[in-house]
């Protein structure tokens, strides 16, 4: 029996409607989804941020509160309320789609009192020379929920639950300095920019307090009894001690009685990086392939010069296949976001048929590339921008019936034009035709490729190219594609 090449979908962007609707679209699409051949879906962070109803998940107060509790303004956060979460996640599931939920652990933001400590400022910089003398700080370092009033958890945050916080009330206008609380030192076993990157906003957790992290999978195991997930997406991983996931992770899984699928957010396009993180989990985990995604975004800016042959060097996708999920752009990559480094619309058909068309990797499609997108903001030269990122739904749907029904077996690869490069899919018992797919980022061209199927028929399923193929005696077609272009040849 064949396993099923499953696929992701990063169901919301950064820019997804703030009105309280989108768990609500979440249910309603879970049927078409799971037709068109997504077996996974990564949902945002589903509890209260400190911006109401617009914090998109990522400035996190209340990890208890899914939409429940009138706090930070609102009740309900930026995507509907907890009732609606919770009822897309059972609709996900009786679709046959597994569920990640968006996992924020380093950082707490919006405290509701201010604390007086003693810290010692360093540079946003620099987190290895303090860049003055221990000092008087007013931190908003007590979080006490009261709206929640203790249900769930009667844990309340204080500064000693912190390593570092990035505010103080008594000079609100010193922006570029990170608190180090006395007592406390940056976490180690995390990223070295900056000298220490275990910082990254608000208030810091510190990992290497036991009640922190006690606090941490107490809300971990009530997250899955709440929810029913069947695995997380780790933010910025890369700032938290890595000695603290396998701890979490055994907790996590003893207490669901079942494995759970976790995916790391290392940003980083050095792919040393990647595996050292991996390395030090012991492969308990897979990462997003990041310097994949920077190669799609530099043959997409490249008009046809990119060499090909390469685009594969250097990534996990070609490196560890067995521990990455793939992708093209993220809510982080998108135009205007804090990373932006958008894949260009012409390239994006091109990237879809590597991540999801090879054997290589769990692949995942981002919301806006399938269904389109339209939005404004302020750009980092202060100017105002629209933005309309184009549905490539039509091709996606092709690509996935292609996934579904063709990609396996034995691929080979003809990766050895500037140009065009191409594979093909020979098969297995449960899927027994064979694919071969071409792709070029400069001029139209073909291609002599090997699907061991003699003189057998192949049409391009992308209907770029009209005319079939018929392969020789010895399982060997010519097979073309139009410039900048894919086509997805399959055995009739």
């Amino acid at each position: 029996m064949s396993a099923i090449n499953g696929v992701m979908m990063q169901l919301f962007h950064w820019y997804s409607p703030d009105d309280g609707s989108h768990w609500r679209e979440v249910r309603a699409r879970a049927r078409e989804l799971a037709a068109a051949g997504v077996t996974g879906v990564w949902l945002p962070p589903a509890y209260k941020g400190i911006g109401g109803t617009r914090d998109v998940g990522y400035g996190v107060y209340d990890m208890y509160d899914l939409g429940e509790f009138d706090q930070k303004g609102t009740i309900r956060t930026k995507y509907g309320t907890r009732a609606e979460y919770l009822e897309a996640v059972r609709e996900l599931h009786s679709s046959g789609i597994h569920v990640y939920a968006d996992t924020v652990l380093n950082h707490r933001i919006g405290g509701d009192e201010a604390e007086s400590l003693r810290a010692t400022p360093f540079s946003q910089d620099d987190r290895l020379r303090p860049k003055g003398p221990l000092t008087e700080i007013s931190a908003y370092t007590r979080f006490g929920f009261p709206g929640r009033g203790g249900r769930y958890s009667t844990f309340d945050w204080c500064g000693h639950d912190f390593d570092a916080v990035d505010f103080d009330a008594r000079r609100p206008d010193d922006r570029g300095t990170v608190y180090l609380i006395e007592g406390k030192q940056f976490d180690g076993q995390v990223a070295l920019e900056k000298g220490n990157f275990s910082f990254l906003m608000g208030c810091d957790l510190d990992f290497q307090s036991e009640e922190v992290r006690r606090e941490v999978t107490a809300w971990g195991k009530w997250y899955l009894d709440t929810t029913g997930v069947d695995g997380f997406r780790l933010d910025a991983v890369k700032h938290i001690a890595s000695w603290f996931f396998p701890e979490w992770l055994d907790a996590m899984e003893r207490h669901a009685g079942k494995d759970l699928f976790v995916v790391a957010e290392y940003w980083s396009p050095d792919v040393r990086d990647l595996h050292s993180y991996l390395d030090r989990l012991g492969g308990r985990i897979s990462a997003f392939c990041v310097p994949l995604h920077y190669r799609f975004h530099a043959a997409s800016r490249a008009g046809g010069y990119y060499d090909m042959r390469r685009l594969l060097d250097g990534t996990l996708m070609r490196e560890r296949p067995d521990a990455v999920v793939t992708f093209v752009d993220n809510h982080d990559s998108q135009p205007l976001q804090a990373l932006e480094s958008p894949v260009e619309p012409w390239f994006k058909p091109l990237a879809y048929a590597i991540i999801l068309l090879r054997q290589e990797g769990y692949p995942c499609i981002f919301a806006p590339d399938y269904y389109g997108a339209t939005y404004e903001d302020v750009g980092r030269d202060g100017n105002r921008y629209g933005i309309d990122m184009p549905s490539h739904r039509w091709l996606l749907d092709k690509f996935l019936h292609a996934r579904r029904y063709y990609a396996y077996g034995t691929q080979i690869d003809y990766l050895d034009d500037a140009d065009r490069i191409g594979w093909t899919r020979l098969g297995d018992a449960e899927h027994p035709r064979a694919m071969a797919v071409l792709v070029s980022d400069g001029p139209a061209g073909s291609k002599w490729m090997n699907v061991a199927r003699p003189n057998a028929d192949f049409t391009d399923l992308t209907e770029h190219v009209r005319e079939a193929v018929r392969t020789n005696g010895d399982g060997w077609g010519e097979f073309r594609c139009q410039g900048g272009s894919v086509s997805v040849w399959i055995q009739r």
